[in-house]
């Protein structure tokens, strides 16, 4: 009978080996990854489903974000690299068992995408400035009578961008934190409430705030459900993953995560969402920054204690 032993080892700063590669511009371009799939998504799905009058922000407003975001998390991706001059090698070739691959080429059609689409609302979001040229006025009608076709495009590309970012870290089979099948429909979920939460802050109409307040509430229990299940599919672990998890529980990182990811960063704007859907006066900016900034932590959290611990064989 083969036998597999684990053993969680020494971890002595400048004297063990050590492995901690990714830093902070890796935890921002996962999370500017997640919050403008999420925003590309309900903007997507909105306009598939012919409500793209009633949800304004959603669709104009908000989408001028993922542009942004998508941009400089690339470059903050591109900062991080050791050799930045060689990311077009990423593009020479399609590996399908590869998640930096499939997030490689999903940035790079997804990226664009979402460029065309703020272009494509050009003259509504821009009145008082009209296109000089007119091949760009041409352009400009044929991605608005194209807008359809662009969501239905972008759902899927909005999905698969938002598991990736935590396909990413649940690759490296090494890191008993990040080996992890859950932590793919985490990310999806946090990116999607982040995307939420942008919409409802920068949102104006009554009837917006209250359909995406209830969307971000529903994504919200379902987020503190799968961290649940997470912990307990990790307690049921090997001891090297039990030792992994309690860095979040009990450990260096249990402020962090249990007081600014779950307690400020999910709770509390759960229950200020439910209030507020109960028809209780709260201000929505509130809710919607504390869920930003708990999704950004969430990131910061998993990439740098998912860092520390680690497997030998």
């Amino acid at each position: 009978m083969q036998e597999e032993i684990f053993v969680s080892g020494r971890n002595i700063p400048n004297i063990d080996p050590s492995l901690e590669i990714w830093h902070w511009p890796i935890s921002l371009y996962l999370f500017l990854g997640g919050l403008a799939a999420g925003i590309l998504f309900f903007a997507s799905v909105v306009t598939i489903l012919g409500k793209d009058k009633d949800y304004p922000t959603t669709v104009k407003y908000a989408s001028l974000v993922p542009p942004i975001a998508l941009t400089l998390g690339l470059l903050a991706l591109v900062y991080d690299l050791t050799h930045p001059l060689y990311t077009w090698q990423l593009y020479t070739t399609i590996r399908l068992e590869s998640p930096m691959s499939w997030g490689a080429w999903v940035l790079l059609i997804t990226t664009p995408l979402s460029f065309l689409w703020v272009f494509s609302y050009y003259s509504e979001l821009f009145p008082k400035r009209e296109l000089k040229f007119k091949f760009l006025n041409t352009f400009e009608k044929f991605l608005k009578n194209n807008r359809k076709n662009m969501a239905y495009a972008l759902v899927p590309l909005s999905i698969i961008l938002g598991v990736y970012t935590g396909i990413l870290l649940s690759a490296f089979n090494a890191r008993p934190l990040w080996n992890n099948a859950i932590l793919g429909p985490l990310f999806l979920t946090s990116g999607l409430s982040t995307g939420a939460a942008t919409i409802i802050l920068l949102a104006k109409n009554t009837k917006e705030i209250q359909l995406f307040s209830r969307i971000d509430l529903a994504l919200i229990i379902i987020e503190l459900g799968l961290i649940v299940h997470m912990i307990m599919g990790m307690y049921a672990g090997s001891e090297v993953q039990l030792d992994a998890m309690n860095l979040l529980i009990g450990g260096e990182f249990t402020l962090m995560f249990f007081g600014f990811v779950v307690i400020l960063g999910l709770i509390v704007p759960g229950i200020l969402e439910a209030l507020e859907i109960k028809g209780f006066k709260v201000p929505v900016a509130i809710p919607a920054i504390l869920i930003l900034i708990g999704g950004l932590i969430f990131r910061f959290v998993m990439v740098e204690a998912g860092q520390i611990t680690r497997y030998l064989y």
